[in-house]
């Protein structure tokens, strides 16, 4: 017998097999605005979207993750918590969770 026989078999399963819902393809601008600590705009572009969130590019780097920012895209606009941020060069990708 070999200790690597009774071993669990570990199954990868990519982030996008994980999601509950169906994301759709976003094109165009996005705006994101906020008061905290300060009011400031930010002009960015939608990636894709989902019925509770969406996901973005723009060049803040200092959005963090549980802030509340207003938006507004081709899509929606309201109120939505930046649920993660991932920051390359000059880029930053956000995902965002819809509250209102």
């Amino acid at each position: 017998m070999h200790p690597e026989e009774d071993a669990p078999q570990e199954t990868a399963v990519s982030y996008a097999d994980r999601r509950s819902e169906h994301r759709h393809r976003g094109e165009g601008p996005l705006t994101l605005s906020f008061d905290d600590p300060s009011h400031l705009e930010i002009t960015g572009r939608l990636l894709d979207y989902s019925k509770s969130g969406f996901r973005a590019l723009h060049s803040y780097a200092a959005l963090h993750t549980g802030q509340i920012v207003n938006f507004q895209h081709v899509v929606a606009a309201g109120q939505a918590r930046v649920m993660w941020n991932r920051i390359a060069d000059d880029s930053v990708e956000s995902g965002f969770l819809i509250i209102k």
